[in-house]
């Protein structure tokens, strides 16, 4: 979903962060609203017009901002772990460790982004008519305007029952409730998220070809794909759920490690295990115990020539807590952690000892082992075709959908 991101703060003790994809987006609004603008500001210098086109959008992704805060704390108030909220080119996303326990709790973390959206309309439709009776500076009654306008715009557009939108996480709830079962509900609500997606895609290319319009045609065509990339994988992460839930690593770690001792140079190393097994990571273990990480990585603070001189000691990583787990971690705490942390193999450890190394490429070949001998309700076609074995789906966040104005 994401290129590269950066923290900026922390917010409630929340991480926020900003995609890459997000300096496009705000170049492009920016734009959008100078040019929406400028008619109304004719007496305004370029430069400070589009100071204002630029505070104006800012403004606008604070409030998708507090959209997103607004789910994540509802999620923190149901014991679900927050990992961060991203802006990103369609707007924001709280992304969450698990799912909600019952339909309640969906349906209480779905409204809440939506509820904070409408205080924000309340705001700025009562700034607006407060700056025509006191005769605010016409700049200032424009912002509020359009704040009230492009906010009702997210209001109605993620209230459109379509899985990931909030919407159709409302329709998830009440589909839970009526089943009693979270995977069929999330493949009903996907289905109608993927359906909405379609209908999107549709109208961009006829934008495109029958009205020459573009770049809202595109618009149109790149929030389709993405909404039914995202429910798709919302569905696939029933479904690995569903798989892993309840299941220890221990029961598919691998017990028999490759390891390093920590006194071997590093050219050795680089010789008889990098080049040797084909891996850039390595735990160092002595007598059993684990010592520490060593990874290519670590390569770039020593010259090439002096790699016979240095241990393998000086190199490693010994900060292990985030890549170590206990062998009865739960399978999806340890995918979502992986997810988090962006390793691919995690180190299982007990009692100081390594026991074993559980990778991603583990979890998804139990995952598609359990999903074709153990098909749920009948559905065994059901399952997702579109992932190789070394692609994680990721766990289905709360997306809300900026749409262009």
């Amino acid at each position: 979903m994401f290129w590269t991101r950066w923290q900026l703060f922390r917010l409630l003790g929340i991480p926020i962060r900003i995609d890459a994809s997000w300096l496009l987006i705000l170049a492009l609004l920016t734009w959008t609203v100078a040019l929406k603008f400028q008619p109304e500001l004719p007496e305004m210098a370029p430069p400070l017009l589009w100071l204002l086109a630029l505070l104006t959008a800012l403004g606008f992704f604070l409030c998708i901002l507090l959209h997103e805060l607004g789910h994540a704390v509802v999620a923190r108030k149901v014991a679900i772990p927050m990992n961060g909220i991203t802006l990103f080119i369609f707007g924001g996303v709280a992304e969450m460790e698990g799912e909600p326990a019952t339909p309640l709790s969906e349906f209480f973390m779905a409204i809440a982004g939506p509820l904070v959206t409408v205080a924000l309309i309340f705001l700025f439709g009562s700034l607006s008519l407060i700056g025509v009776f006191l005769n605010w500076a016409k700049a200032a009654q424009l912002v509020c305007q359009y704040l009230f306008g492009i906010n009702l715009m997210v209001l109605i557009f993620n209230l459109v029952p379509a899985f990931p939108l909030d919407g159709g996480r409302v329709l998830r709830s009440f589909l839970w409730a009526a089943t009693g079962h979270l995977r069929r509900a999330t493949r009903g609500a996907s289905l109608v998220g993927q359906g909405f997606a379609f209908f999107l895609i549709a109208v961009g290319l006829l934008l495109v070809f029958t009205s020459g319009d573009l770049v809202s045609g595109l618009w149109f065509i790149l929030i389709g794909m993405f909404l039914n990339n995202a429910a798709r994988s919302g569905y696939t992460s029933a479904l690995l759920r569903e798989a892993l839930t309840g299941e220890p690593v221990a029961r598919f770690m691998n017990r028999n490690p490759i390891v390093v001792p920590p006194w071997i140079s590093l050219r050795e190393w680089v010789e008889d295990y990098v080049y040797r097994y084909h891996r850039k990571t390595f735990p160092v273990v002595t007598d059993g115990r684990l010592e520490g990480v060593i990874s290519t990585q670590a390569l770039a603070g020593f010259p090439r020539e002096h790699w016979g001189e240095h241990t393998v000691a000086e190199a490693m990583r010994r900060d292990l807590d985030a890549l170590s787990i206990s062998p009865q971690t739960d399978a999806m705490h340890a995918l979502a952690r992986m997810q988090s942390t962006g390793a691919s193999r995690l180190l299982v450890v007990e009692d100081g000892r390594l026991v074993g190394i559980v990778s991603l490429k583990d979890l998804l070949r139990f995952f598609h082992l359990k999903l074709e001998l153990e098909p749920a309700d009948g559905q065994g076609d059901a399952r997702p075709r579109d992932k190789g074995p070394s692609q994680a789906p990721s766990l289905p966040p709360h997306e809300t959908i900026e749409p262009r104005s």
